[in-house]
């Protein structure tokens, strides 16, 4: 073996040695603050957690409002933003694939999916919280919305993408029109991954905190109010969590439990439909 064998080599096992190694340092980090969470989230983890509203400093309670405020918006932000993504996503994939609006759209679209959430929420502070006058669950939904409408488009488009140009040809050979195509046959063929996308794109909006700071804010009581400060979990864990008081950090951890298995929920179901569709 020459030294010059020998010295590729060992170079290759040092390098690899490395990268085990900081692989294991991620992995460890990641299983500590996972034996954290589950430690301390369900060690506080009650039926009066979802039976009560979050309670004054130093009294027990519990996260029904923060938990409902937080489904609330995260539902109608969905609502939302996942149509007009699905739109925008359907417009560059299947009508301007090659134009320059589509690049513009595009590159705005790379934009927002990198822009800082807290940006969102500055955005979306301006443009409704001060012209209202008053935080609201709709200007946090709104908030929401912007959060999901980049992923929808780059999942839709990529989705769509995918489907083979043979099944558009042989619909359209039999005389459909291309607003059925694209609802029947493009639509239908990447089911799979539509859904996954909206999954994505829930996941990431479900933990945001800073977009709700500046639009919703928080309120301690059951709101069912959409024009007025509504609870939620990011922002119920982020005020309990600073808090001195005992119970209020015992119901953050808890928060956080509910977080991060939700996200986990809809990450695993993401990743069984993103291999249905590469099995089919």
């Amino acid at each position: 073996m020459s030294s010059l064998q020998a010295t590729r080599k060992a170079r290759s096992a040092i390098v690899m040695g490395l990268c085990y190694v900081s692989a294991g340092l991620g992995l460890l980090a990641l299983a500590l603050i996972l034996a954290a969470l589950l430690w301390n989230g369900f060690s506080g983890l009650s039926p009066a957690v979802f039976t009560q509203m979050t309670p004054p400093p130093g009294s027990a309670g519990g996260l029904l409002n923060a938990i409902a405020g937080s489904l609330v918006m995260t539902f109608f932000g969905v609502l939302i933003g996942a149509p007009l993504g699905m739109f925008a996503g359907t417009y560059m994939a299947e009508y301007g694939s090659n134009t320059k609006l589509t690049m513009v759209v595009r590159f705005i679209n790379d934009v927002l999916l990198s822009a800082p959430s807290i940006v969102i929420g500055l955005f979306v502070y301006e443009i409704a919280v001060a012209p209202m006058g008053h935080f609201s669950a709709i200007a946090g939904a709104l908030a929401l919305a912007l959060l999901v409408v980049p992923v929808v488009v780059r999942t839709t488009e990529d989705m769509l993408n995918l489907v083979p140009g043979t099944l558009r040809e042989a619909a359209t050979a039999l005389g459909l029109p291309r607003v059925l195509v694209i609802r029947h046959v493009a639509y239908k063929a990447a089911r799979a991954g539509l859904i996954t996308g909206l999954l994505l794109a829930i996941a990431r909006v479900s933990g945001e905190t800073a977009p709700l700071l500046f639009t919703s804010l928080n309120n301690q009581f059951w709101s069912s109010n959409l024009n007025a400060p509504m609870a939620s979990l990011p922002v119920v864990i982020f005020q309990f969590a600073m808090s001195p008081y005992k119970e209020w950090q015992a119901l953050a951890w808890v928060g956080a439990l509910l977080i991060t298995l939700a996200v986990l929920a809809l990450s695993i179901t993401a990743r069984v439909l993103g291999a249905q569709r590469t099995s089919s």
